[in-house]
């Protein structure tokens, strides 16, 4: 990507099983404590708190309390191998790098490390969900609408969502987040060919769903439509839930200090915005240095979360991607970057135990 390597197998990571085992233990129990952090933000009503507009609440709360089906997610955590993984975010809502998580570095390892495993069942893991909800008649017409923008990033992901849910038996179309129509008279939204959309998996982030002109639409009508992922995940996928752990579960092994409303005690942490994305407007702060980050988000909300370095191998910079499907640890994926913090261009490179 502009000129720069992506997938790079000129390096591998090597783990061993007890180190996969306190990835794979980590990210489960992480999974539950959010879990636990949603439940309690809604019942306290305090999804203002996040920044969630007002209009919304009412919307979150019933699918909550409908529980309704939540696809896919990744952690992203710091993990040098000899302490435990921290806890970095939670993207939830629309996560990407999936076929380079589930199929590139499959074909990788089989092909190069034919004796050796790798933590990864995520291409499994998603066709037997989907299996799941047509059993479960969450995908009552067998039919699924796929979406998102025009990015290489996105379509891939989107692709690969696409042919696991081929490959359940399910019948899939895609289109682009635009060509998406609203039907006045139906009050429902519908496809290029004017058909109604039961099922709509969107890779595309709620808050910017719920700021576009047929925001209004979505919440009147959710009830009327299947959406992956739920709209509940807003309250996952905004970073403001790392200061809410950390109320929870204070001095989780797994957790790093976070905070709304400051830095207070801490000298040496990071500012990241509440709905920032690779990487953007993210600033590490130690002492009076100070590495920051250039973007877009720069008038929104931040949490302040305690500074835990990458750990660096020859120059490269790597986080831990923890896949989780249907709520479930299914791999990893490593990606490096060339400074401390994570962006958009850094690379993916496989792994194997």
């Amino acid at each position: 990507m502009d000129g720069q390597p992506y997938w790079h197998e000129s390096a591998a990571y090597r783990f061993d099983p007890g180190e996969i085992e306190v990835l794979e233990t980590a990210t489960n129990e992480l999974q539950e404590m959010c879990l636990a952090a949603v439940e309690k933000i809604i019942a306290g009503q305090n999804l203002g708190r996040l920044g969630i507009p007002e209009p919304a609440h009412a919307v979150i709360t019933q699918a909550w309390e409908d529980d309704p089906p939540a696809l896919y997610g990744r952690f992203d955590l710091s993990y040098d191998g000899a302490h435990p993984p921290k806890l970095l975010e939670y993207n939830a809502d629309t996560p990407t790098s999936l076929l380079e998580a589930a199929v590139v570095q499959w074909h990788w390892v089989e092909e190069m490390e034919p004796d050796a495993d790798q933590f990864n069942s995520i291409w499994e893991g998603l066709v037997a969900k989907w299996a799941a909800l047509q059993a479960e008649g969450f995908l009552d017409t067998g039919q699924v609408h796929f979406a998102s923008l025009d990015a290489m990033e996105d379509l891939m992901t989107t692709a690969v969502l696409m042919d696991t849910a081929r490959e359940a038996g399910l019948e899939v179309s895609f289109m682009h987040m635009n060509e998406i129509g609203w039907d006045h008279d139906r009050r429902q939204f519908v496809d290029t060919k004017l058909r109604t959309i039961h099922t709509l998996f969107k890779l595309y982030p709620w808050e910017w769903m719920l700021n576009d002109k047929f925001g209004p639409m979505a919440l009147q009508s959710y009830k009327d439509m299947q959406w992956i992922e739920p709209i509940w995940k807003m309250v996952l996928s905004n970073k403001a839930i790392l200061a809410i752990l950390w109320e929870m579960f204070p001095d989780h092994p797994n957790l790093l200090p976070a905070y709304l409303d400051g830095p207070r005690e801490m000298t040496d942490y990071v500012r990241k915005p509440i709905l920032g994305r690779e990487g953007a407007n993210v600033s590490i702060h130690q002492g009076e240095n100070v590495i920051d980050n250039p973007g877009t988000y720069v008038n929104g909300a931040f949490v302040f979360q305690r500074y835990a370095p990458l750990p660096c191998f020859d120059g490269n910079h790597a986080v831990i991607g923890s896949w989780v499907i249907d709520g479930e640890a299914r791999g990893i994926g490593v990606r490096e970057s060339n400074g401390p913090i994570t962006e958009d261009l850094a690379r993916f490179v496989p792994h194997y135990f």
